[in-house]
């Protein structure tokens, strides 16, 4: 099965790409689901980060308290390599499993951080959610209800602009609105469904 990796910054609108191909009858495996799948009670890796960071990382109803491990890791590049190195081969794992039973011609893969994680091991195909930085920035910040320096500093975090588009075999241009970002999936879909029939 043809495998497409569906990435961007934050705000870019990969959710609302990932939408339309779902619209369209495809598939979409959501890494981020995939993540906490690996962190819900009773699995190891929520021991693991529990024992590491403490009990105050735990709700009380024994569930990760996601904000607070977000707070304790984003300023801390030790502490977010060790968890990276904890969760991003559970994860890879779990999409790896999601992907393999997809029905469909063809799969999709939404991940923000399909590159930076390695998760494009996993895919044939990068698809990038691509728009200029001024507008990601003020739509992450009206989505989010948080301040551009917020989302700049997320974005930091994250490959540029440029070095993901350095990676991508196809390119969606999301500055337009929703109509427009339909019209180009329902094209590349042609395309993978094109695609997929030569793929062994």
């Amino acid at each position: 099965m043809l495998r497409v990796g569906l990435t961007g910054g934050i705000g870019s609108g990969k959710s609302a790409a990932a939408g339309c191909f779902r619209a369209l009858g495809i598939p979409v495996v959501d890494a981020d689901w995939a993540a906490r799948v690996v962190v819900q009670p009773g699995q190891p890796a929520l021991e693991e980060i529990a024992r590491h960071f403490g009990g105050a990382i735990l709700l009380e109803n024994g569930a990760l308290d996601r904000a607070a491990l977000r707070t304790r890791v984003f300023d801390d590049p030790a502490e977010r390599a060790w968890l990276e190195q904890l969760l991003h081969p559970l994860i890879r794992e779990e999409i790896s499993t999601a992907l393999n039973r997809s029905p469909g011609p063809y799969a999709i893969l939404e991940s923000p951080l399909l590159i930076e994680s390695g998760q494009d091991q996993l895919v044939d195909r990068i698809c990038v959610i691509d728009l200029p930085e001024s507008l990601q920035i003020a739509r992450a910040s009206a989505r989010d209800s948080c301040s551009g320096a917020h989302v700049r500093k997320v974005m930091a975090a994250q490959l540029s602009r440029e070095q993901r588009l350095a990676q991508a075999d196809d390119v969606l241009d999301n500055s337009a609105g929703l109509t427009a970002l339909q019209a180009q999936v329902e094209t590349l879909h042609n395309r993978y469904l094109q695609l997929a029939a030569t793929t062994p």
